[in-house]
């Protein structure tokens, strides 16, 4: 069983498999990668503990967002290599100033030093697309389901931070944009874990496939993917 699973009741997980849900979707024959808000405003400095990445960007992951990036690179690294499409996000520092940040939080998020840079570990390509927003959807007024049309994409594959936040807004808009949308576990991260579990579990029995980033590995080579138990 996965881990995100165990944080979930066996009763409850035998309610929601009785109910149908937790099946394997579908991965078509035209992906793209969405890299989702993977900055140092969201990770902090690399080597702090949590609390010292908060300190230094407010809403910052810490470790586990470094143990998370070897791990996005190689997603990442092969997109590239399939030739497919690889999408970043970040939030948008000007705009936010008129039409309010991602969440209800007090505390302005200040896009100061480093916050809206991505760590070259995963650094985009000149010729890839970041897309400034200011919701935590990567869909929410932005152009990128028409850019996904334009391209003809049937299935998204989702990365980033955090897990319940900005990664679960972007995954709940691009299946309701009508795309077979997969969630990477672990290429996902959050300030906390049990928020990183539930929602991935919920994630996973309503709007999307979670999957590890070996098991997207051999599913993009063609083999079918089993889906995840709940039991």
């Amino acid at each position: 069983m996965k881990e995100w699973m165990k944080v979930v009741p066996a009763e409850e997980r035998k309610a929601y498999e009785s109910g149908g849900f937790m099946g394997a979707g579908e991965i078509g024959a035209r992906t793209a990668l969405i890299v989702v808000d993977v900055t140092y405003g969201f990770t902090g400095s690399r080597g702090l503990t949590l609390e010292e990445a908060i300190k230094e960007y407010g809403p910052a992951c810490g470790p586990a967002s470094w143990e998370a990036m070897p791990r996005i690179a190689r997603l990442i690294a092969m997109f590239r290599d399939l030739g497919r499409p690889v999408v970043y996000t970040r939030g948008d520092a000007y705009d936010t100033q008129f039409s309010g940040h991602a969440t209800k939080s007090k505390r302005a998020v200040k896009y100061a030093g480093k916050f809206n840079e991505f760590p070259p570990d995963i650094a985009p390509r000149e010729s890839e697309w970041i897309l400034d927003k200011t919701k935590a959807s990567a869909f929410f007024q932005t152009s990128l389901a028409a850019y996904l049309v334009r391209q003809q994409i049937d299935t998204v594959v989702i990365c980033g931070v955090s897990t319940s936040g900005c990664v679960r807004a972007s995954v709940v808009d691009c299946f309701s944009n009508g795309f077979s949308t997969f969630v990477v576990d672990d290429c996902c991260f959050d300030r906390s874990n049990f928020a990183h579990c539930a929602n991935l579990f919920d994630m996973n029995a309503k709007y999307a496939t979670v999957v590890s980033l070996s098991e997207l590995e051999v599913a993009l080579l063609g083999k079918q993917l089993e889906p995840a138990k709940a039991g």
